[in-house]
């Protein structure tokens, strides 16, 4: 097994304590020490880095405790502003209120620190800081770094699982989240963790679903009090997919809501046939909550098989939407649909953006998504009434535009064929599952889109089965026609484009947008470059050349009373700030 650059192990673990075999590293030496503080006092605990200009120490207080050197004397550093979870806030937003790094001066930003992840490809994570330390993950595994430069403090690891289908197979995870003492994430067959966040160890493990079933897990869970929420993957592969609450000390679940009913069960009426025993409806992105209104929202994937809608005629209830639960017992209290009865995969998975703000001269609660199908909409989010919904990719052809309840109305003959059908957007959407976000000051919505069309074919005589597919079809981009991705900032209270920032590329990338208080939209370009946008007009402000296809959203957050911007670029994790 490759070892880190640098590692060190802190050596708590109770005498119960069962750690998997690929976990267990030795480690550089580890010491007790004793440093003498800036402020006269004195810290005690071990380290494996004893004298340097750095030191990660666990203290006899059971706390990681990040120190540099100055003098013959250390200081202690740590993060002023934190990024707790997935979207850095609760409410689905990537939007920070950090404003160090501005539109004026954004253009010195260079490289601090990379840490590269052995065996690492194309990450998926949104780095998470918490308390001076940075979590990053891929497929079963969790390091622990120091958030000011890359230090690893701690690493997790378990063996990955043979056998599975779909991108989890290929060592997605996007992202852990942090509650207390605790470290929680998924694993590539659907199980979830927690970890002890100050030294990696499992605390426990729990089975959410039977991966032999199709089933697998992604997604960056969500913490809301006492619960760890989080949902599965498997969509594609004919899984029932459901939301699952779990208890953060102890493991028990505690809720589930399933996305799909069975036969006989309430909105079972809206599957007409015999797919609704392999439907599909996975909940494989993180969700968004309002603490306020203590509501927990959540999408919901595509049905199954993905492009043959014949044995589930009907609507195919409550695929394709964002449902709205209680967070306490997963009790339903609204949704809504954005696409009935799809065989094109457009699943609801992209951020679900919770705005307090102005809406026809009134202060309204609003949710906003910019949805794979190539529409944007704005939902009242206290009910899920349909507010406002809009084109935003250059062409859509499935539906010809949307009622005034929000329902599409579907174009005739674009349903896929076994010949071959040009449909738009893309399968891979006008949008997909990467960060979004709004700026308050601005009014805008800044979202990565893609302005490309594809052609469908479904193949006849789709029937599930343990270990295989269930899409119902195949795909391929639209061949001779040109395609681009393109960043774009909607107005929410109108839905047109107030500009758009074009980019050189094969529409291959799948990275996120970052708005920060500083006037400054960061985005993972097609270019394979990291770059900087103003909020206002879109002119670009800055470029780091890369060559890694994007595949992961970036974050921000204050370390040592400065603002770092963090993104995984291919196997590496790179953290940039000013000079």
């Amino acid at each position: 097994m490759t070892r880190p650059a640098s590692f060190l192990l802190f050596v708590l673990l109770a005498a119960t304590m069962t750690l998997t075999r690929a976990q267990d590293r030795t480690p550089a030496a580890t010491v007790r020490v004793t440093v003498r503080l800036t402020d006269g006092q004195s810290m005690t605990g071990m380290t494996n880095t004893p004298g340097a200009a750095e030191v990660q120490l666990l203290g006899t207080d059971r706390k990681i405790h990040l120190l540099r050197k100055a003098g013959e004397r250390y200081r202690v550093v740590t993060s002023q502003t934190d990024w707790p979870g997935y979207h850095g806030r609760n409410d689905g937003n990537r939007y920070s209120a950090l404003a160090q790094i501005t539109r004026d001066n954004v253009s010195r930003l260079t490289p601090k620190w990379k840490f590269t992840l052995p065996g690492g490809n194309r990450l998926q994570t949104t780095p998470i800081v918490v308390d001076g330390v940075m979590y990053v993950t891929s497929a079963n595994e969790c390091y622990a770094l120091d958030a000011g430069s890359g230090t690893v403090i701690w690493h997790y690891q378990q063996p990955r699982t043979r056998g599975l289908l779909g991108v989890a197979a290929g060592g997605v995870n996007r992202g852990a989240a942090v509650a207390g003492s605790r470290v929680f994430m998924v694993t590539d067959h659907a199980h979830l963790l927690a970890l002890d966040r100050m030294n990696g160890t499992r605390l426990w493990d729990i089975e959410m679903a039977d991966y032999r079933q199709n089933y697998d897990a992604t997604g960056a869970p969500l913490t809301i009090g006492t619960l760890v929420i989080t949902g599965v993957g498997g969509g594609d592969n004919g899984s029932r997919g459901f939301v699952i609450a779990v208890d953060q000390a102890t493991g028990k679940e505690v809720w589930r809501f399933w996305t799909v009913p069975k036969a006989g069960e309430p909105r079972s009426d809206s599957w007409k046939g015999n797919a609704i025993e392999h439907p599909g409806g996975a909940t494989w992105m993180t969700g968004s909550y309002d603490a306020g209104l203590d509501t927990l929202y959540w999408a919901v994937g595509n049905p199954g098989p993905d492009m043959i809608g014949d044995d589930r005629l009907g609507d195919n209830l409550y695929t394709d939407s964002v449902v709205a639960l209680d967070p306490k017992t997963g009790r339903l209290k609204w949704h809504f649909q954005f696409t009935p009865h799809d065989t094109w995969d457009y699943d609801a998975e992209q951020p679900l953006t919770l705005v307090d703000t102005t809406w026809n001269g009134a202060p309204r609660k609003l949710l906003l998504q910019a949805n794979r199908n190539g529409f944007f909409y704005v939902l009242d989010r206290t009910n899920g009434a349909f507010l406002l919904g809009t084109k935003y990719a250059k062409e859509v052809t499935w539906a010809t535009g949307l009622t005034p309840a929000g329902r599409p109305v579907v174009a005739p003959e674009q349903e896929p064929t076994v010949e071959g059908r040009r449909v738009c957007p893309a399968l891979e959407g006008a949008s997909n599952w990467y960060s979004a976000a709004y700026d308050p000051s601005t009014a805008l919505f800044y979202v990565q889109t893609n302005d490309r069309c594809g052609v469908f074919n479904r193949q006849p005589n789709a029937e599930w089965q343990a270990g295989r597919g269930f899409m119902g079809g195949t795909y391929k981009g639209a061949p001779n026609e040109p395609a681009q991705r393109v960043l774009r900032a909607i107005d929410v209270q109108t839905g047109r484009i107030a500009w758009e920032l074009p980019q050189e590329g094969r529409v291959q990338s799948w990275g996120g947008v970052l708005a920060t208080a500083g006037g400054v939209v960061f985005f993972c370009s097609d270019s394979g470059a990291f770059a900087a946008a103003d909020s206002k007009s879109g002119a670009l402000l800055w470029s780091f050349p890369s060559t890694q296809v994007w595949k992961a959203s970036p974050m921000t957050y204050v370390f040592d009373s400065a603002q770092y911007v963090a993104v995984a670029n291919g196997g590496d994790i790179m953290a940039f700030a000013l000079p």
